[in-house]
């Protein structure tokens, strides 16, 4: 404590917030790319170093908190899981519908490339859920090591149960363990500035914006879709929820969820911001413990809206006719394999190909198209996974909030 009131640097970090620090260091990497990219290359140590500890930490974060939030629940303490995953499944259809409307609007075309990435995309939605069950009844150890939250989940709730008969010493070791782990993630976190402004520099000065300026009108419809979600679509079903006006709320997990998770560019590496940031609002420790580490998962209103944008502009480079029911059909589709995309290597730019089957299109074309995915992804990845991880948060917030209202 003395050290902190003499030292002049600490002070300042004490009273400068999180967020501002994060800004900061936005803004110093972007500033270092553009005067000495050399040097911005050398400093992307600073965020690989970041994203790994936030990866690292992430999956047994989510194992001790659940089994510990199980084991110690008190009998008659409500949760708020059912309408969170209500929320989870409207917003990521809806977003997916959205996609749709704008695709219809502002039509994209793309320049087919040449060499397509050297990926497996999934053959069939039956693929996708057969992921995600066996994901399920994963090796422990195994989905610990790999960071498979799905089966983390579910050996964590297993344990959390089976330890809800054992003795209130074996019950207290779990909540030491849970409190251990927490002030481990709360130091990591304390480290997103320097990460930020490691994961900014090296970005920009080995990619640049050219490469963006060629497919400018598909980012354009793409994040256009994913802010009219985030700022429209979302605070509607949140108002919905809580009955006033869900703007403070939003712009709450925006800015301290979703500027962390647009740069990590990983929603699991966000799951401790974003049970942070639960923490800090008061919910259900009950509730978020489970719900964000789910919303991870299945809540992909982000990777909705880029299978549906990239498919339909395929579509209409290929001049396809679409009508209305397959239209809704693919947003089905969409939603679905969203919700599976975390199991399927490659994530959302994977089950492109999936979409595309729809129309027809052949699968040497459809992963011409993840290739555009990928060469648009510094954008494309970020705000998918800013708008994916801030909902976790928000939806969560919104249902225990609702739920509360309810009871009062």
């Amino acid at each position: 404590m003395t050290d902190v009131q003499h030292n002049p640097l600490l002070r300042l970090l004490n009273r400068t917030s999180l967020v501002s620090q994060i800004i900061i260091g936005l803004i110093a990497g972007i500033a270092l790319a553009f005067f000495l990219p050399n040097l911005a290359l050398k400093v992307a140590l600073l965020g690989d170093v970041f994203v790994s500890a936030l990866k690292a930490v992430a999956p047994v974060l989510v194992f001790i908190l659940v089994a510990a939030s199980i084991a110690n629940h008190q009998q008659g303490q409500q949760t708020h899981i059912r309408p969170i995953l209500l929320l989870y499944l409207l917003g990521t259809f809806t977003a997916a519908i959205i996609a749709v409307i704008a695709s219809f609007a502002f039509p994209s075309s793309l320049t087919l490339v040449s060499n397509s990435a050297e990926l497996s995309p999934p053959g069939g939605i039956s693929e996708v859920l057969t992921t995600l069950l066996m994901n399920i009844v994963d090796n422990p150890v195994n989905a610990l090591l790999k960071g498979n939250f799905i089966g983390i989940l579910a050996w964590a709730i297993g344990l959390g149960f089976a330890f809800r008969h054992a003795a209130p010493g074996s019950k207290q070791v779990l909540s030491d363990l849970s409190n251990a782990v927490t002030a481990i993630v709360k130091m990591v976190i304390r480290l997103a500035p320097l990460g930020i402004f490691g994961l900014v520099a090296a970005t920009l000065a080995q990619s640049g914006m050219s490469a963006l300026l060629d497919y400018l009108h598909l980012l354009t419809v793409l994040v256009g879709c994913m802010l009219f979600v985030a700022l429209v679509v979302n605070p509607v079903i949140v108002f919905w929820k809580i009955r006033r006006n869900p703007y403070p709320l939003v712009f709450t997990c925006l800015r301290e969820s979703g500027i962390t998770a647009f740069f990590t560019r990983s929603s699991a590496a966000n799951i401790p911001v974003n049970l942070q940031l639960c923490q800090r609002l008061g919910l259900h420790e009950e509730t978020y413990s489970v719900s964000i580490p789910l919303g991870a998962t299945i809540n992909m209103a982000g990777a909705a809206i880029t299978i549906t944008v990239l498919t339909l502009a395929a579509v209409h480079t290929l001049n396809i006719a679409v009508d209305l029911p397959t239209a809704i059909l693919l947003s089905l589709l969409a939603s679905i394999s969203a919700c599976g995309a975390s199991g399927v290597a490659g994530g959302s730019l994977l089950l492109i190909p999936l979409a595309c089957s729809l129309f027809g299109i052949p699968n040497d074309v459809a992963m011409q198209v993840v290739a555009v995915g990928f060469i648009i992804g510094i954008v494309q990845d970020s705000a998918e996974t800013a708008l994916n991880s801030s909902t976790d948060a928000l939806f969560t917030a919104a249902a225990c909030i609702g739920q509360a209202r309810k009871a009062g």
